[in-house]
């Protein structure tokens, strides 16, 4: 590059106020870090505390942003603030706040880095909100890889335990391999649109047609996000990954890794290959019944809790899905302000968007009640929830509200994320919809066989006299208890890792509780009763977070 290039360069335009909630964040993980280097031992107790408090004032320019109601692009739209952006970041950073709160205790007890761990949690975050505001190729692909390279680490940080180690290895191969796959299909997207934000794809690919190099093009790019929100058959790493992974890091993976997928794949579909509907939608069809139907026969069949929550989070993924397999069935609508004619169906955006945001509270609630209970009975088998009523009648109460809402149930929010799925094929209404609806129904009543067998063993089922030995915190599998032994609730029980055949004497008495622990339980089944309640709330939301539809 000459002088005269150098001379020449032009800085982009930053909106410094748009970009605040990105810059905040950053600015606590650089805090967290020096904290560690200045402070040294004596900052391990501060770290959940400093990133806590990081998360929540990272909130405020959020909010100054959806007040003032601008839309706000850069780098020639290639990066744009909008209600939809803010929405989703919202739930990300409050995703991540419970994610921290259920991490205090269990990174403590088992004596990690709290640093390091804290750090990685912080950088994934950030890419998840930068992943919100996305409107091109690139920036897409350099969100999703910010928030997926720490997310491999978090995977296998119980390092002391073999399956913890499988399960970041096998999160790491197989999403590098997705990446691989979807950048390849980037590229060729770019090769046939000659651009890579998502309104100059659009409008090369309307009226192209289906051709092969087209086809094959979006079909590798939706298959690299297939794999971030687990969807089968590209589902086989969330198994093994969210049951050996650190819990706290489960939940995080299922909930806000998901979501961020999610959110990039509202863009490209509903923008980007808006023109190329005749390969979207089959695809989708087919994705969406499979993901569903084979995510919750094997749930059905498990026996550790984890990896039963592991599935469900498979099917559920499945239902996140199906809005998309109509995602141009509706009619001919101009967009307010844009000129533009769509045949995109706004119940289906909306969908998304609702059953993201209900998900997300539900299934953090449920991990967060496997990480209490779990204190107590050492195991992560579900015939280790028999009697939980019985000792510990609040814990029970609370698994299930969060296991009536994945299942549907009201008044718990999942009914209405259910409910918004059907509306779309509703509102679709076409003969692919009305089928899709039968299946969506028929595994609705599958899934809550195994949702209702936990129930069943806590209320129903008398207190087991023995447990199968999980693993602790630091990964090591748990020894059996001398005799008349009280449980330390200090010490760092994970359980549920693996299944062992080890079965020692179990006595029932309170489950050892934190106040992070119990924060997180509160602020879920608040937010998972609240949102079943009034759901014109999450409704709400899910009709202004939009970036491309008027809402």
């Amino acid at each position: 590059m000459d002088l005269v290039s150098l001379v020449g360069f032009v800085r982009p335009h930053l909106d410094w106020h748009a970009l605040a909630p990105e810059l905040t964040l950053l600015a606590v993980g650089t805090l967290v870090t020096v904290a560690d280097i200045a402070l040294d031992d004596k900052a391990k107790r501060m770290m959940p505390t400093l990133t806590g408090v990081g998360l929540l004032v990272t909130l405020i320019p959020i909010l100054t942003l959806a007040a003032d109601g601008a839309e706000r692009s850069m780098f020639g739209g290639a990066y744009v603030v909008d209600d939809f952006s803010l929405v989703l970041k919202a739930l990300f950073i409050l995703a991540g706040y419970v994610v921290v709160l259920m991490s205090v205790d269990y990174v403590r007890e088992g004596d990690y880095y709290e640093n390091e761990y804290y750090t990685l949690l912080l950088t994934s975050l950030l890419g998840m909100i930068m992943m919100a505001s996305s409107r091109d190729l690139v920036s897409v692909f350099v969100a999703l890889e910010l928030l997926s390279i720490p997310a491999y680490m978090l995977a296998a940080w119980r390092k002391g335990g073999p399956r913890s180690n499988e399960a970041g290895l096998k999160y790491y191969l197989m999403g590098v391999f997705a990446s691989a796959v979807m950048l390849y299909g980037m590229s060729l997207v770019f090769g046939v649109s000659g651009g890579t934000d998502f309104g100059t794809i659009a409008a090369a690919l309307t009226g192209e047609g289906a051709s092969p190099i087209v086809i094959v093009a979006i079909l590798f790019v939706l298959i690299g996000f297939a794999f971030k929100v687990s969807a089968v058959p590209f589902h086989t790493w969330a198994p093994d990954t969210y049951e050996g992974a650190p819990t706290p890091v489960t939940a995080f993976l299922s909930v806000a890794s998901k979501a961020a997928g999610l959110v990039a794949l509202l863009g490209l579909v509903f923008v980007a290959f808006e023109g190329a509907a005749d390969v979207v939608q089959p695809f989708f069809w087919v994705l969406a019944v499979v993901t569903m139907t084979i995510g919750n026969l094997i749930a059905l069949r498990q026996t550790n809790i984890v990896r039963m929550l592991a599935y469900s989070g498979v099917a559920q993924g499945g239902f996140m899905l199906v809005p998309f397999a109509v995602a141009f069935e509706g009619d001919a609508w101009t967009v307010p302000g844009t000129g533009i004619t769509t045949t995109t169906l706004p119940s289906a955006y909306e969908a998304v968007i609702v059953y993201a945001i209900i998900y997300a509270f539900m299934n953090l609630g449920a991990f967060s009640v496997v990480l209490a209970v779990a204190r107590r009975t050492r195991s992560g088998e579900i015939d280790s929830y028999a009697g939980l009523f019985r000792y510990a009648p609040g814990m029970a109460v609370l698994m299930t509200v969060f296991l009536a809402s994945l299942a549907g149930i009201p008044p718990a929010a999942g009914w209405f994320a259910k409910f918004v799925v059907f509306r779309a094929l509703a509102d679709a209404s076409t003969p692919a919809g009305w089928v899709l609806a039968a299946i969506v129904a028929v595994n609705a009543v599958i899934a809550f066989g195994y949702y209702a067998r936990v129930l069943v063993q806590m209320w129903f089922q008398p207190v087991p006299e023995t447990v199968a030995l999980g693993v602790d915190a630091r990964g090591d599998e748990l020894e059996p208890e001398p005799a008349g032994a009280e449980a330390d609730e200090h010490e760092g029980f994970l359980a549920t890792e693996t299944r062992q055949t080890t079965m020692v004497s179990f006595t029932p008495g309170p489950i050892p509780m934190t106040g992070a622990l119990a924060a997180a339980l509160a602020i879920t089944a608040i937010a998972t009763m609240l949102l079943g309640i009034f759901p014109g709330l999450v409704s709400h939301f899910g009709e202004v977070a939009s970036f491309y539809l008027g809402g």
